[in-house]
């Protein structure tokens, strides 16, 4: 994506601060969402950067990561896999505890979401320190899902979450570095 195109996206985040605690400046994409024009410049970069990937299902984070996967779960002609906090899965499920940035937390998924070799894009707005992302590979592989790769429109990269995820290709729209 060139320059230009990035900047129209990062210009639309906004920041809010102390939320959801004191001394957290939370990036909020509700405001790049309500641009139709910016939304599908977010969703048709990452579609592109992954399409000559075979994907079979696109998992996404709640929940802002729901808003993305779904749209590219439509363009990629494939499903979409919700990975939830804890009591929001109706049928027989699996978890992961995590570490954030500021507390720790637990994510879901069905146990028949995936079939064992699905390859998979897992799509989230935000990396942080990792641990989400982390704690939702390790939900795909148990699975016996494939990572094809992670996605994000943004990344804080002062909080170093790539680390934790080494292993895998990531794609980050927009970084921070502080």
């Amino acid at each position: 994506m060139e320059n230009s195109a990035l900047e129209h996206l990062r210009q639309a985040i906004r920041d809010v601060p102390d939320f959801p605690r004191p001394g957290i400046m939370f990036k909020d994409i509700t405001t790049l969402l309500k641009n139709s024009e910016l939304l599908q410049l977010a969703v048709d970069n990452i579609y592109n950067n992954f399409r000559s990937e075979r994907i079979d299902q696109i998992a996404g984070i709640e929940s802002r990561g729901f808003i993305l996967a779904a749209a590219l779960a439509y363009k990629f002609k494939c499903g979409f896999i919700p990975i939830r906090k804890p009591g929001k899965l109706p049928a027989a499920k699996i978890s992961e505890e995590y570490q954030l940035e500021y507390g720790t937390d637990r994510i879901e998924i069905h146990q028949d979401a995936l079939r064992p070799g699905d390859r998979v894009l897992l799509v989230d707005d935000l990396l942080a320190t990792g641990g989400t992302a982390r704690a939702a590979c390790n939900l795909i592989k148990r699975l016996q899902g494939e990572i094809v790769g992670l996605a994000f429109l943004i990344e804080l990269s002062f909080l170093k979450g790539r680390q934790l995820l080494e292993n895998f290709t990531i794609l980050s729209l927009i970084q921070y570095d502080r």
